[in-house]
């Protein structure tokens, strides 16, 4: 095993949960989310909170969450890292944030006061390919004059292909945030434009000569999990389009995003991953995914 990177790619598991999601590296998630949320839910400490969220019955469908935690003042934040597009992506996102929301029910007399939830998405893809430039998502429920209805559940989609900046260009925090979590499994030293204490614990922790053997082995096969889908999805996009040239773009475009998805199932069932994983990754129906 050779791992000639300096540096963790962020968007495999492994390197999420190395970056983000453990004790010693939380003030790494504050400053992060502090970017990212409006200047009203700034996050002073924060709690993880457990990943595995289960349905008023057995029966019903669970939900694994990549991050979630609880802020001292009670909101809660659901943090995932998504790479690849799959169906009902945001149908999805929705039933997520219903499990931190029933979760504050009370026994007994209630108000329903509820603490405000969020749900970050970091997408190493684009909506579509109509939305622009557009790196920063923040969607509310709004009525028909475009008011807001309701500002205690709000979704923030990071779309990180269209971060365009170089580091010359780099002026806030949240553009080098978003500037090192793209770069970073490309990069060989530290910038120059990032020499704050937060990003200098971030190289630290995301420094592969660092790991111990067994986190190398760990990070090398989610690297593998990561580089495979990848590959699977960018092979499927281009065959669709050959195909879509012949009978039509479009039709043949869908017809590869199809094939697409169960190619990565096939694959991730391959290598031992949890259904739920699978179905969360493709969006494909747990049926059809127990027939490959």
């Amino acid at each position: 095993m050779t791992l000639q990177d300096n540096f963790i790619n962020p968007f495999t598991d492994f390197g999420f949960k190395k970056l983000f999601g453990s004790e010693p590296n939380k003030d790494l998630l504050i400053d992060f989310l502090n970017q990212v949320l409006p200047t009203k839910h700034q996050v002073k400490d924060l709690t993880y909170a457990r990943t595995e969220h289960l349905g008023n019955s057995e029966a019903d469908r669970k939900a694994i969450f990549d991050l979630y935690c609880l802020s001292e003042s009670g909101e809660r934040f659901i943090v995932e890292m998504q790479k690849a597009k799959q169906n009902y992506f945001k149908d999805r996102a929705v039933y997520y944030a219903s499990f931190p929301i029933q979760e504050q029910a009370q026994k007994g007399e209630w108000n329903y006061q509820l603490s405000a939830v969020y749900l970050i998405g970091m997408l190493d893809f684009c909506f579509s390919e109509e939305d622009g430039a557009e790196v920063r998502h923040h969607v509310q429920l709004r009525d028909q004059k475009c008011r807001v209805f309701y500002d205690k559940l709000t979704y923030i989609y990071l779309e990180m292909p269209n971060f365009k900046k170089t580091e010359a260009a780099l002026e806030t925090n949240f553009d080098k945030w978003m500037y090192v979590l793209q770069q970073l499994p490309h990069l060989q030293n530290r910038p120059r434009a990032l020499q704050e204490r937060v990003f200098q614990k971030l190289f630290d922790a995301a420094e592969i000569a660092k790991f111990t053997p067994e986190e190398k082995i760990k990070y090398e096969e989610s690297l593998k999990t990561y580089r495979d889908l990848k590959n699977v999805v960018d092979t499927s996009f281009e065959d669709g389009k050959a195909e879509g040239l012949e009978e039509g773009f479009e039709k043949g475009k869908e017809q590869g995003k199809e094939q697409g998805k169960i190619d990565i199932a096939r694959q991730m069932k391959t290598e031992g991953e949890p259904l739920e994983k699978i179905i969360r990754f493709t969006g494909l129906s747990a049926a059809t995914i127990e027939k490959l």
